[in-house]
């Protein structure tokens, strides 16, 4: 999963495009981001369940961009380092 991207996307608001990404993948991450595409949405039954899936607790639509943001943060932790060549 391009995981930079889908952040970038569910910042910008585009969570129809984001949507097409995350529901393709099985992750605990994706199940997380496919929770706040579905909260961007409007459709909260929904993202509880995502987030139930990724073992997160639900904040409300009121916590999106911090989602995003913790989201950004953990991915970046898991990320493997990268070393400039030399």
């Amino acid at each position: 999963m391009d995981t930079p991207r889908v952040l970038d996307l569910l910042e910008a608001g585009d969570w129809k495009a984001a949507h097409e990404v995350v529901q393709k993948e099985s992750s605990t991450l994706a199940a997380w981001l496919h929770g706040i595409v579905h909260t961007l949405e409007g459709d909260l039954d929904n993202a509880r369940y995502w987030y139930e899936k990724a073992r997160r607790e639900f904040p409300g639509p009121g916590a999106v961009k911090e989602e995003i943001a913790a989201a950004r943060a953990s991915a970046a932790a898991d990320a493997p380092a990268r070393h400039p060549k030399g």
